[in-house]
């Protein structure tokens, strides 16, 4: 069985891209939801290694019979799909959630370590190596607010000292062996830390480049495996274009 690492890496060898589109389509009316995917799929394709859905896109088209015509569509192409729905609740809920997107086809989840091990995110893994899935944990978002959660420094019980929290989850990510993390890209020097706690052990999904500031050149430096890209692509006048040249920019970063 090939687990979602080995797949999404194999699908970046061969693109020589390491972009993941984040397919987050919000100023679409709900009929045109699918139709304008595909349209965007078509053009960006040959240039991204991955792609993204969040539930601004699920929400309205359903997750039977509508989202999951975007990930048939998506695997047609030769490309996983991740599904961000940051599953954050107990145990028995978050294996609920998780068994349906991986039943409508999503190679992977993103879930909030927040929630804990024991009766959280223990059964979310389980089920995921059963199936050959991924789970891909926040350790830092892109937004301005994320230090208020991620940033807060947290008292460890062994040593008796204080670690930032995105830390403890970092450590968190390497022991549960996560299939990867996200940081935000607008905080270059949080990755550059997370990258030293993981080494190459567990690659890092940064999302926030282009309209949220994120810069690919020192995203990539401080150790971002993968580039989450959404609307510098989705909304450019020239989608397939602007995708190539990301990933040109970004493939040569990483070489």
């Amino acid at each position: 069985m090939r687990l979602f690492r080995d797949e999404i890496r194999k699908s970046a060898k061969e693109k020589e891209s390491n972009i993941v589109l984040a397919l987050d389509l919000v100023e679409v009316k709900r009929g045109n939801l699918i139709p304008k995917s595909f349209e965007i799929l078509e053009k960006t394709a040959p240039y991204i290694c991955a792609v993204k859905l969040n539930r601004q896109l699920v929400l309205p088209l359903g997750l039977y019979g509508g989202a999951d015509k975007i990930v048939k569509r998506t695997h047609e192409f030769g490309l996983p799909v991740i599904m961000d729905c940051k599953i954050n609740d107990v145990g028995y809920t978050n294996v609920a959630i998780a068994t349906h997107y991986f039943d409508a086809g999503f190679d992977a989840v993103t879930a909030s370590p927040f929630v804990g091990w024991e009766d959280g995110l223990q059964p979310v893994f389980e089920l995921a190596r059963q199936r050959g899935k991924g789970v891909i944990l926040l350790v830092y978002m892109s937004h301005r607010g994320a230090h208020e959660g991620y940033g807060q420094m947290v008292h460890i019980s062994k040593g008796n000292r204080l670690r930032p929290q995105y830390e403890v989850f970092a450590r968190n990510a390497k022991l549960w062996k996560a299939d990867g993390v996200v940081v935000g890209a607008t905080y270059p020097e949080k990755i550059k830390a997370v990258h030293k706690i993981l080494k190459q052990d567990v690659p890092i999904y940064s999302p926030g480049v282009g309209l949220q500031g994120g810069d690919i050149r020192s995203v990539i430096s401080a150790g971002a495996t993968y580039l989450v890209i959404g609307r510098s692509i989705i909304y450019a006048e020239n989608p397939a274009e602007t995708a190539k040249n990301l990933k040109e920019i970004a493939w040569q970063a990483s070489t």
